[in-house]
């Protein structure tokens, strides 16, 4: 019996075989796609589905590749020939919400934007705020370790998450973490299988650490400069003078034209690049003024709202920096991150960058934290060698400068040959061989982050 047979007389009518999802599942986001269709897509309802997925597969040493919403930007979903995906989309409901406590307990396919706005109505939220909320799942938060445009103030997913529910490669399921604020008994396995990228487990489940909503007002600063260099020092100065803002994001001059021609907003003037800031709490409008005054002396053009309205649709400009680059073609969007004094010389390098490969490289950071993300337009399906070579130098001057080759998009197919090179080679087998204690087939996402040179 073939694995694909074995799989529907198992589990029957969840098991999908289907051309279209085939094809689908072979890409995500990232633009890049496996050499070939799968083997099936299982569309797991419950734990016991994904248990029973994975013990067909450990039986034929068929390798697996968990799935859900395909919108990341690294490969890391990307399921090619002779491989299962197990999308996790299905199991996305809430299970527990106790506010007393502040947690929630979910399945990993609900998405941000709806489980924000199911806990909203309880008074509360999840903190982590990925520019793709609307579409992005918690499950591949977990899988990615994710960021976004909040984490400057409010933390990561690995700062969210309590506990995480996990079936590992032969199908045994393992409660990780616990629902006490604090929790040190034994290794914290929990941390570890957060931003792994399915190459440890499946996570199932999820008890995450909630907020209360914040009190108090919203105001959102915007703030132009002549040079990208300036306005990178002009947020390395409001995160000097001791503010803490919700969200500082940075678009560079072809960044911000880009989403001014796609919202029809008037042209910037040539060079001009924004930051846009917000700060929240009962405290919003006193520190907004002092980020104003700061800004203003390192040169900004800077406006300030505490309206929420229009703060939103001045934060629009920010979030559709995707749309934006999708007009101009096919786009690779990269992840770096550096120690936040050193955003400037990042910028730097990138004009450095630009004017050696002849290339444009539209750029936004999550100014708050260095994160940033350049963006490499092309033509095609195939990113062309030129692109790799500029790539390759932008990574290379990340880690020259204390950073990092992603701050949470994740390494999937896309990075892996630059990962032994920022861990060092020790630290380097020894994550290999972490692998292989929890799996020890090689059956969890084969061919993603941990791939030898």
């Amino acid at each position: 019996m073939t694995v694909a047979a074995a799989l529907r007389s198992t589990l029957g009518d969840i098991v999908d075989v289907t051309e279209d999802s085939l094809e689908a599942a072979r890409a995500d986001s990232s633009g890049h796609s496996s050499p070939g269709r799968p083997l099936a897509v299982v569309h797991a309802e419950t734990i016991e589905h994904v248990q029973q997925t994975m013990r067909i597969a450990a039986e034929g040493r068929t390798p697996v590749v968990v799935r859900g919403a395909g919108t990341g930007l690294a490969g890391g979903a990307n399921a090619g020939p002779g491989e299962i995906v197990l999308s996790t989309m299905r199991m996305n409901r809430v299970l527990e919400v106790r506010p007393d406590d502040l947690f929630a307990v979910v399945e990993p396919g609900i998405l941000n934007a709806e489980l924000n706005a199911l806990l909203a109505e309880r008074g509360m939220w999840w903190p982590p705020d990925p520019a793709s909320r609307d579409i992005s799942t918690v499950g591949g938060n977990i899988a990615t370790g994710a960021g976004g445009l909040l984490c400057a103030k409010y933390g990561v997913v690995r700062d969210a998450v309590l506990g995480v529910d996990v079936v590992l490669a032969d199908g045994r399921l393992l409660h990780l973490g616990h629902r006490s604020v604090k929790g040190v008994t034994g290794l914290d396995l929990t941390s570890l299988m957060i931003g792994s990228e399915g190459t440890l487990g499946v996570v199932v489940g999820a008890t995450l650490k909630l907020r209360r909503l914040v009190v108090g007002e919203i105001c959102t600063l915007t703030a132009l400069f002549p040079t990208v260099r300036a306005a990178a020092a002009g947020s390395a100065a409001v995160t000097a003078s001791g503010a803490q803002p919700a969200i500082m994001e940075l678009m560079d001059a072809k960044a911000l034209a880009a989403v001014h021609a796609l919202l029809a907003l008037p042209l910037p003037s040539a060079g001009t690049s924004q930051l846009t800031i917000q700060t929240d709490g009962p405290a919003a409008q006193p520190e907004a003024d002092r980020i104003a005054a700061t800004l203003r002396e390192c040169g900004g053009q800077v406006t300030l709202t505490y309206d929420s309205h229009e703060g939103e649709r001045l934060l629009a400009i920010r979030r559709s920096m995707h749309g934006a680059m999708a007009a101009l073609g096919t786009t690779l969007i990269e992840d770096v991150s550096v120690p936040r004094s050193a955003l400037p010389a990042m910028y730097d390098e990138i004009t450095r960058i630009e004017h050696t490969y002849a290339l444009d490289i539209p750029t936004v950071a999550h100014a708050g934290d260095g994160n940033l993300h350049p963006n490499f337009i092309f033509e095609g399906d195939v990113v062309p060698e030129q692109v790799w070579a500029a790539a390759d130098d932008l990574f290379r001057s990340a880690i020259r400068l204390g950073g990092t080759l992603t701050g949470e998009h994740g390494i999937g197919m896309l990075k892996s040959r630059w990962l032994a090179e920022e861990l060092g080679d020790a630290q380097w087998q020894l994550q290999r061989q972490i692998k292989a204690v929890f799996d020890p087939l090689g059956i969890l996402n084969p061919g993603k982050v941990f791939v030898s040179a």
